[in-house]
């Protein structure tokens, strides 16, 4: 086995790409955005298009290189609701639709405490117990012609192979659904009556079977392909690490989310009011995490497309002590009730200078989640960010530990989802930042974190 097919679906974008095991580099992709569709009952993503573009690309990419496996990795914070015919019952709703919260007082008292789940209540649908409830309740027809709650990446698995079955790394992503400690369903899936709806977990690297022959004949692809369970995204970046680099270490994967990972982090209490949660690795384990929406503050803070910083600027705006305090957007990450606000004249700042301030900010909200989940040893910063040096010498200044880069491919993920077909092969490629910190980044990031308390 050598060249994997990864289907990636992130919030916003979504790839199909190979993945060589032997170099354990991408070498060929196909991208194309993630809509959200907003008719029908409330916003939510447009499958039959996102399927298309699967299989589109499949067929293109083997005719480059031939297929040997396919695996699959998406964001979490979704379910899919299935009739008995194994087609949706309910649209697959958009997470960030404000739609459940309509119902948060009820869930509240429902929900399990995070002691039990070490999943921090969050808003809109970011709890797949909370989207289920309020599908449940809000539409009661269509909800009882509901057979199977599949996760997201197992969807698309089901969709190539015809098996349903859910997986760990997908219930454990802040779900409410999933009690990590006794690698059971919680408490709210047996209140609710749910445990029969959920298809039957498997490993992420479980083969679930091969490709249907109608998906390989529509895509140009060979009989047999096999399809493995698949993987939550950011536990799709942490495993090459978890399989080859010694704990403890920290993994933090940048997109439209910046997930932070600690393996072998301190013990310490986490504050789920402050986004910190625990997440479940591929091999079963409980990971503290944290989390915030860093890819959509820097997209919306940097409207600029082609801008970056450098060694001058980053002086310039350390004497100058410019900075942005939390928190874009409110609502999530360490400081959620936090409104953001500029120490400087945010108007005179040209694109480079904003550029420096912004990175310096989401360096230094990485460095906070860091603490809060009892981070050791070196730090790897993987998707864009990698590529921001602004970011990683900040970074560097506010925790006084190695920062390493790895991929800057989407976060690593289809590296991730590749090695599920074949763990030997699982590299981490990672650089060092080069150059030495200066004192005066250090005295920022120590104002900085005063400030915001």
């Amino acid at each position: 086995m050598k060249t994997i097919a990864v289907i990636d679906i992130g919030k916003t974008n979504a790839k199909v790409a190979l993945v060589d095991l032997e170099s354990f580099t991408e070498i060929a992709v196909r991208k194309t955005a993630n809509s959200v569709t907003s008719d029908g009952l409330y916003p939510h993503f447009d499958v039959e298009k996102l399927w298309r573009f699967i299989v589109d690309s499949l067929g293109e990419l083997n005719a480059e290189v031939p297929i040997d496996a396919i695996s699959v990795t998406t964001h979490g914070a979704t379910a899919v609701l299935l009739d008995e015919n194994g087609d949706l019952a309910l649209p697959l709703l958009d997470y960030e639709f404000t739609g459940p919260d309509t119902l948060a007082s009820d869930y509240e008292r429902l929900r399990p405490p995070f002691s039990e789940t070490g999943a921090a209540r969050l808003p809109m649908g970011l709890n797949i117990g909370a989207q289920i409830y309020w599908q449940e309740q809000t539409f009661p027809q269509e909800f009882a012609k509901v057979a199977t709650i599949l996760t997201y990446a197992q969807y698309w698995s089901y969709r190539l192979s015809g098996v349903l079955a859910n997986e760990l790394t997908s219930l454990g992503c802040h779900t409410d659904l999933w009690n990590p400690y006794s690698g059971d369903f919680s408490t709210l899936v047996d209140a609710r009556g749910w445990r029969r709806l959920f298809a039957p977990v498997r490993k992420a690297s479980d083969v679930l079977g091969d490709l249907l022959p109608a998906v390989a004949q529509q895509a140009g692809l060979p009989d047999g392909l096999p399809v493995y369970c698949g993987i939550h995204d950011s536990n799709a970046s942490l495993l090459p690490h978890v399989l080859s680099r010694p704990s403890p270490f920290s993994v933090v994967s940048t997109g439209t989310w910046v997930v932070i990972m600690a393996v072998g982090a301190q013990k310490v209490a986490l504050d789920e009011v402050r986004d910190t949660l625990i997440n479940v690795n591929a091999l079963g384990d409980p990971v503290p995490s944290a989390r915030f929406m860093g890819g959509r503050a820097f997209a919306t803070l940097m409207p600029e497309a082609e801008v970056c910083g450098s060694a001058e600027v980053e002086a310039d705006i350390v004497r100058r002590r410019c900075m942005l305090m939390p928190s874009v957007p409110q609502g999530s990450g360490p400081f959620p009730n936090a409104k953001a606000r500029w120490t400087c004249d945010e108007t005179s700042l040209t694109p480079a200078e904003r550029y420096v301030v912004v990175s310096f900010h989401l360096a230094l909200m990485t460095a906070t989640s860091l603490d809060l989940i009892g981070a050791r040893g070196d730090i790897v910063v993987e998707g864009p960010f990698a590529g921001n040096t602004s970011y990683l010498r900040m970074l560097a200044a506010a925790t006084g530990r190695p920062v390493l880069t790895g991929s800057q491919s989407a976060t690593g993920t289809s590296l991730g989802a590749a090695c599920l077909a074949d763990s030997s092969r699982a590299q981490v490629q990672t650089v060092a930042l080069s150059g030495d910190v200066s004192e005066e980044h250090c005295t920022y990031a120590a104002a900085w974190r005063a400030s915001a308390g």
